[in-house]
């Protein structure tokens, strides 16, 4: 896989870099809520540009239908990008019409241009291999160079991610170098303890990745909406929890794996229950009750991981070597039910270890909660394709940077 330092070495002056970014950001009413994977993109960006290379942003945006829709516009992103560069930043509203065309024409060396959502075009995400070539072949009108640098969505087999490098010289940016070294530390030769902390809503989300770990981890604590499966398969009265009936049997399966690797399988001991819940908007003191984890009563639900759990997860990160922390441990974007996820936050911090947060809400969440990003070993932007790489998949956008 070559690097964007082999490309600024050999020069990019005058030349069109597409980057694939990353720049899928958390709107509310047409505002960024977290713009941590526009940050994330910076460096790759800045360096092309300071290199004096015509720069091209592509990114997709949530998940529209294939067509535009306003709702997921990415110049929300495109302007944020270009307050955080400091620079003007053009804005194409299309993907590879006249108005992309236009914006590319119209770069001098050194400056930067956004494209409109990538999945504003039905062949982007297309399983039809030639309608994805088709749409790829376009995207490759507007460059010389691409740049692989967007990391949260190399497990798609998507035509900017897949298809289009195949069809210029390409190389993979800073962030992608970035998160595939530090996934590396969390597969290959990695420094024991080794914890991994899971939350998150759904235990199905995670069966694959749990898989891999019974035979990497030395501890696996389990929280969120996903540790009620688990108390179930234990037997346990789980109320209106969160639950997932149908992965019972694989979960169960796990706990009995778990103990015969020697691995330590840590559930909650008490937890935060209410009859509803929380409303996230208006934020309004929900008054919850502490129950122990094998007393749940059947009309409450489990919002998060309570006061003993909190102390009982701090002390299993404690004396880790390595943590990976993918999804939060309760519904922390209600201060009632914020304390686990802080509590395990705190922890990482605390921790002697390499600590990684491994994307999606846990990322989101060490920034709402007002935590120094800087405190962990890092914090990657793609919590899917985290997973998918611990879980020892082949990940289609960093197969394609290959050579």
């Amino acid at each position: 896989m070559k690097t964007i330092d082999e490309l600024l070495s050999d020069g990019v002056d005058n030349k069109r870099v597409f980057v694939r970014a990353d720049l899928n950001v958390p709107l509310a009413d047409g505002l960024i809520t977290d713009d941590g994977r526009i940050r994330a993109a910076l460096p790759t960006v800045k360096a092309l540009a300071d290199a004096g290379a015509k720069v091209i942003v592509a990114s997709h945006l949530g998940r529209p239908k294939g067509a535009p829709d306003l709702a997921f516009s990415l110049l929300p992103a495109a302007e944020r990008l270009a307050e955080l560069l400091g620079a003007p930043v053009a804005f194409a509203q299309d993907t590879v019409g006249p108005a992309a065309h236009d914006a590319v024409d119209g770069l001098q060396p050194g400056q930067v241009a956004v494209i409109e959502n990538l999945r504003f075009n039905p062949g982007e995400t297309s399983k039809d291999d030639t309608e994805r070539g088709e749409f790829a072949d376009r995207l490759a009108a507007l460059a010389d160079v691409y740049v692989g640098d967007g990391f949260g969505a190399v497990h798609r087999k998507h035509a900017s991610v897949y298809d289009l490098p195949a069809r210029l010289p390409h190389y993979a940016g800073y962030l992608i170098a970035t998160e595939v070294g530090v996934l590396k530390k969390l597969t290959e030769d990695v420094r024991r303890p080794y914890v991994v902390a899971l939350g998150g809503a759904k235990v199905s989300d995670k069966l694959a990745v749990i898989d891999q770990l019974l035979d990497k981890a030395d501890r696996l604590l389990i929280g969120g909406g996903m540790a009620y499966t688990f108390l179930k398969a234990k037997g346990y009265e789980v109320g209106i929890s969160l639950l997932q009936e149908d992965q019972i049997p694989a979960v169960t399966e796990y706990i009995e794996r778990a103990e015969k690797n020697g691995v330590e399988l840590v559930l909650p001991v008490d937890v935060l229950v209410s009859p509803e819940f929380p409303d996230l908007k208006a934020k309004a003191p929900t008054n919850p009750t502490v129950v122990a984890a094998d007393a749940i009563p059947a009309d409450q639900e489990g919002l998060d991981i309570g006061p003993e759990s909190r102390k009982l997860y701090a002390s299993k990160l404690a004396d880790a070597a390595t943590v990976f922390w993918n999804g939060p441990m309760g519904v922390f974007e209600h201060p009632d039910y914020a304390e686990g996820t802080k509590a395990v936050a705190q922890a990482l911090i605390e921790s002697p270890g390499y600590t990684v947060v491994g994307g999606g809400d846990s990322a989101a969440a060490v920034r709402i909660l007002g935590f120094d990003e800087s405190a962990f070993g890092h914090i990657s932007t793609g919590g899917g394709a985290s997973l998918e790489y611990l879980e020892g998949k082949t990940l289609p956008g960093l197969a394609a940077l290959e050579d």
